[in-house]
């Protein structure tokens, strides 16, 4: 056995040989210990992945993200810093609630408890993570107290993640999940990434820290091209390499349907949470001139939230109770069913990031109505597979309605297959997965290099003979 490269020294018998031959087989097995364990940082990896709410009703995306990861041989620990488990209808986000731990599960009492282990732990560490704490509560949108919260959140974290061996955490969004992660990091934990999707960051960059949690970062993920140019605008240049474009991927159940032809039902969906954002008083305002024209149609509304007793109120006002339907939540099945009992799916949303439900309804073959808004363009492409208005645009919309409406369905079916070939190719939950896997094993194998540099014993040195 050889001692890596260097000329074994002689051994002069003359002298105590048992013990100079019991160095050298020591030194050489440091050598070869040292070797396996570099090889096998390589080898493995567990990462968290961090939300602030999950599993959520509107954030099966990332369920199917984490399966994917999951399927292609990375573990991922689920962490959610608060529970929405009382609102899940889908027998999936009920079965990933039982596999996430709630850093808020136990309460103040277990913040606090998280928080003085850690300090009392790591103090220097932990000293240098409050004054940051401290500083960044300045700049952000929260005051101190909420900043607080996080620092403890992140000591929860902390802990969990020396329990489960976690050597990278992704958070999805760049609002407090992020700021969790962030302070972990800064309290010696590890690395961390985050999926930024908009609206939100980009209407608060500055609030919500984007530049110095890009800074930090050891990768950023966003969801179109779009997206990345938002995240390019709020770093420093030298940061740019850190951004990558992974798209949400569609659930399976969605890309293995086989297309159905466009009913020609007068039937129209709209999926998304009762927001102000989706604009569905827009919508409703955008379909009275065809109630009123007497176009026969119905309007399905898939979803809740807190914009539902206005959307209640409009429909109202507008005459509309013959014409809309609100199911309230709905499982993804259900989903399913509704987009294919329509002829179209409607979606004039005033801000977004690139919604899931789009790609979902032209994998489905249905042709979508929706606004050049973020990145929507870059699925769908006008005339092809949808229709595309200005946001705000009542009278265009009110257009495009009524064009679906008129459309005999083989017309709607050929948008919808155009629609589901671009679906496929943009947003295979399997293929993204598989882009994000090689990234987090790039973060890794960077990490992983410096702390093997740092066990393996110095070459340069010649060994001693004795």
């Amino acid at each position: 056995m050889g001692t890596l490269g260097r000329s074994r020294p002689q051994v002069d018998v003359g002298r105590d040989s048992t013990a100079v031959i019991l160095s050298m087989f020591a030194a050489e097995m440091a050598e070869l210990n040292a070797a396996f364990a570099f090889f096998t940082l390589l080898a493995t990896m567990t990462i968290a992945y961090l939300v602030n709410q999950y599993p959520k009703v509107s954030h099966s995306f990332i369920r199917r993200e984490i399966l994917a990861l999951e399927a292609g041989g990375t573990p991922i620990a689920r962490f959610s810093v608060r529970s929405r488990g009382a609102e899940l209808v889908d027998p999936d986000d009920q079965q990933e609630l039982s596999k996430t731990q709630v850093i808020l599960s136990k309460g103040i009492s277990g913040l606090l408890d998280g928080l003085i282990q850690v300090a009392l732990a790591h103090p220097g560490q932990f000293l240098k993570a409050l004054s940051f704490t401290v500083k960044i509560s300045r700049r952000g949108q929260r005051g101190l107290a909420h900043h607080l919260a996080y620092l403890a959140e992140a000591c929860v974290l902390l802990r969990q993640a020396q329990i489960l061996g976690i050597t990278h955490v992704h958070a999805h969004f760049g609002t407090n999940s992020t700021t969790v992660a962030m302070l972990c990091h800064a309290l010696g934990g590890p690395t961390y990434s985050f999926t930024v999707h908009g609206p939100e960051e980009f209407d608060r960059p500055e609030a919500l820290l984007l530049s110095e949690k890009i800074r930090r970062a050891a990768a950023v993920v966003a969801i179109s091209a779009f997206g990345k140019s938002q995240l390019m605008r709020w770093c420093e240049a030298s940061d740019w390499r850190k951004i990558q474009v992974v798209h949400c991927g569609v659930d399976e159940a969605f890309l293995a349907q086989s297309p159905t032809p466009v009913p020609s039902s007068p039937q129209l969906v709209c999926v998304g949470r009762l927001s102000e954002q989706k604009g569905h008083l827009l919508l409703l305002e955008a379909i009275a001139p065809l109630a009123a024209e007497g176009i026969p149609f119905k309007l399905v509304l898939v979803g809740d939230g807190e914009l539902r007793p206005q959307v209640e109120a409009a429909i109202a006002s507008y005459n509309l109770e013959s014409h809309v339907e609100i199911t309230g939540w709905a499982s993804s099945e259900t989903v399913k069913q509704q987009i294919l009992n329509a002829r179209a799916l409607v979606l004039p949303s005033f801000a977004e990031g690139l919604p899931v439900v789009l790609m979902e309804a032209l994998a489905l073959g249905r042709p979508v109505v929706s606004t050049y808004v973020a990145g929507i363009p870059e699925l769908v492409e006008p005339g092809r597979s949808g229709w595309l208005v200005p946001p705000g645009a009542v009278e265009d919309l009110t257009a495009s309605l009524r064009e679906v409406l008129q459309a005999d369905p083989e017309t709607l079916s050929a948008m919808g297959a155009q629609g589901r070939s671009r679906a496929i190719q943009q947003h295979n939950a399997s293929i993204e997965a598989r882009k994000l896997a090689a990234l987090f094993q790039t973060i890794e194998s960077e990490a992983r290099l410096a702390k093997a540099a740092i066990a393996l014993p110095d070459l340069s040195q010649p060994v001693p003979e004795g």
